[in-house]
């Protein structure tokens, strides 16, 4: 045990420069505490917005509540049912679209009108009137399909032809660098589908490194040669990069280790996950197995000697029956200017990636996508392509599996929505596609007690997609479970926004909530803890709870810039991660009312959006903003309110370790 430091000890220290780090760090957080104190100070019983219990969106304008739809017992006015009052949700006047409907047909009738507002929005409002546009088109399309094919069996698939259980392309075209070639995987993959390319890498050029320039040593430029071989998955949402299911790259002069690397990694949501690089060195004992294959193998490293047995020694091990047995080792897989033969197999567990009949490295399969997802196959960089092969591949559709009809349970289904008033209103934003998402969410978190005994309501939102046989699918989906709100335009990722407003008008029309939370589908959400958080908070002011940011700064480069058009101020205001996020239904009125009125500021981030509107209506210095780590924006942590980017197996893990008393990670993928 160590002994304490003497006070004689601490008092001669002499003054360091790290000190003076440590006391600007302090001036910093108090600088902050004072300029932002009516964000994390303890609620007080000053009287702020008045309200009564459970009926105050009862007292709304007068001009708003003529418009309001009266609620029956039977019938939950904003899911979208196969009934001829309800073909399109443009014209259901008594389902969704009576608000934000409204305002994105006044966008497509004011274009072209030189209609403007305050504010440079007008590409988010082009947007807006395009999605709105196709919207209709793909609900009437869906809506066809379904009536044609009679009742829509989310099982069947009708054409076989369009799933082939083999593909063979000969390519014999460069791939450059910027440029990439792209094959369709119809239907996905299957447990034993393998692809096998067949290329040859380009010899290495010459690369800028600024960072090298920065630092100013030697040579400002490195020797690269690279190339990628990409699984993606259908697009969910306009606006964003499909996902990468798997990406492999070998980096054959290596990066900053200089040594050749393989490295392996997932792209979910637009987040890379953690990369697993191979170097040359197999996979500690310790790491676990992908279907008994090692994640990484050995190959040769100049950079590694092994220690030599001297010859007694040798001797000795031989004499008492332990010879060594020789190791093999091989050279890199992959050589500058020599064929290559690479082949990615499906297992049980994960992928295996192996280079001239040799098993070079697994990786597990990630973030919850199903084979079925795995839709293309890209290969890009620094080589030349001569064929892809691919076999036994499945021969149904992904969007029709099996699993589909197994989830179709009465055990699933939705509450009606209750008269009497709610304490939280929870809106999911889902995509088209994500049905293995939903599920997971309605298996675990929505078991929760408050959520079945009508205390807690949730509900999913999904605008539609570009394919019309999934959106028909989505439509039979929300009729069975009656927990879905389909939105009446083409998902986007700069209108997600809008859908935020959704959940706003659901929260203020359709139910009395004290307080309404936004999540997305691959959130879980620990109910009973939220509610006990916000049950600490004194309901005499307004709430704003979730993983604040403060000080954030738009980025004007890069995959999420921001234009000056778009955002002019140099940093967005105080803003809770999009993940998870509460506010009072005060707040959301504000929200809705604006959104009526045509008065109300959007911005593409959503959750940007929501910190910009309770600032402004935060004129009065009344919201309460409750900062929490344990929402967590990137993957879990111990205790964690909301744990985010976990995939249906981790949300199912997440649920049985919470049956079990433990609020503990699941952090495989």
């Amino acid at each position: 045990m160590k002994r304490a430091k003497s006070a004689e000890t601490l008092a001669g220290r002499r003054w360091r420069p790290s000190h003076a780090l440590v006391a600007a760090a302090a001036f910093y957080l108090l600088f902050i505490s004072l300029k932002f104190r009516h964000f994390f100070e303890i609620a007080s019983d000053d009287p702020g917005v008045e309200y009564e219990h459970g009926g105050f969106h009862r007292k709304l304008e007068v001009s708003l509540r003529e418009e309001t739809p009266h609620r029956t017992l039977d019938t939950d006015p904003l899911i979208l049912r196969a009934r001829p009052w309800t073909t399109t949700a443009a014209n259901n006047p008594g389902g969704y679209g009576r608000i934000t409907g409204e305002i994105l047909k006044r966008y497509s009738e004011s274009r072209g009108k030189n209609w403007t507002r305050s504010g440079n929005f007008s590409e988010l409002e082009k947007m807006a009137t395009e999605a709105w546009a196709l919207g209709l088109k793909a609900w009437e399309e869906a809506t066809s399909y379904n009536d044609a094919g009679g009742e829509l069996n989310p099982v069947v698939e009708r054409n076989s032809d369009a799933c082939p259980s083999s593909i063979s392309i000969p390519i014999g075209r460069k791939v450059g660098h910027d440029d990439e070639k792209l094959l369709f995987l119809p239907c996905g993959l299957a447990v034993g589908s393998s692809i096998t390319v067949i290329g040859t890498p380009h010899s290495a050029h010459k690369e800028y490194v600024p960072e090298l320039a920065k630092m100013g040593e030697g040579d400002e430029t490195v020797m690269v040669t690279q190339f990628m071989v990409e699984l993606r998955g259908l697009k969910a949402v306009d606006g964003e990069d499909p996902p990468k299911i798997l990406h492999l790259n070998p980096r054959l002069k290596g990066d900053w280790s200089k040594k050749p690397i393989i490295e392996l990694n997932t792209c979910y949501r637009m987040q890379w996950g953690k990369a697993m690089r191979c170097d040359g060195l197999r996979s500690k004992g310790s790491d676990d197995t992908v279907d008994g294959f090692p994640r990484c193998e050995k190959w040769e490293r100049s950079d590694i000697v092994d220690s030599k047995e001297t010859k007694t020694t040798s001797w000795l091990q031989r004499f008492i029956g332990r010879a060594k047995k020789p190791e093999m080792t091989w050279p890199f897989p992959f050589v500058e200017g020599r064929m290559f033969v690479l082949t990615i197999q499906a297992g049980v567990e994960g992928y295996h990636i192996i280079v001239g009949g040799r098993h070079v490295s697994s990786f597990p399969y990630r973030t919850g996508f199903t084979l079925e997802d795995a839709t293309g196959l890209a290969v890009k960089g620094n080589v030349d392509v001569h064929s892809i092969y691919t076999t036994s591949l499945p021969r149904s559709h992904p969007s029709f599996s099996l699993q589909q009809v197994l989830e179709m349970s009465e055990n699933w289904k939705a509450h009606p929505l209750p008269e009497e008033p709610v304490q939280l209103f929870i809106g999911i934003l889902s995509a088209t596609n994500h049905f293995a998402e939903r599920m997971a969410i309605r298996k675990t978190w929505m078991q929760y007690p408050a959520l079945q005994l009508g205390n807690v309501v949730a509900r999913f939102f999904v605008a539609l997609g570009p394919r019309k046989e999934v959106n028909a699918a989505v439509r039979k989906e929300a009729e069975y479970f009656g927990d879905m709100v389909i939105m009446p335009f083409m998902d986007r990722y700069e209108l997600v926004v809008l859908k935020t407003i959704a959940i706003c008008e659901f929260g203020v029309y359709n139910l009395t909530a004290d307080y309404i939370m936004k999540c997305d589908d691959d959130t879980f959400i620990r109910v009973d803890v939220v509610l006990k958080e916000m049950n600490a908070i004194s309901k005499s002011r307004s709430l704003y709870m979730g993983n604040l940011n403060l000080l954030h700064r738009p980025l004007r480069s890069g995959k999420w810039a921001v234009t000056h058009e778009e955002w002019p101020e140099d940093i967005y205001p105080p803003y809770a991660n999009g993940p998870g996020y509460v506010i009072s239904s005060d707040i959301a009125r504000y929200i809705v009312s604006r959104h009526a009125n045509r008065s109300l500021r959007m911005f593409k981030m959503e959750d940007v959006s929501m910190g910009m509107w309770v600032e402004d209506f935060n004129s009065t210095g009344n919201v309460q903003y409750s900062h929490s780590w344990k929402f967590c924006q990137y993957g879990c942590m111990e205790n964690y309110y909301t744990a985010h980017y976990q995939s249906p197996r981790q949300m199912i893990c997440l649920w049985d370790q919470l049956s079990r008393g433990r609020a503990q990670c699941c952090n495989f993928r």
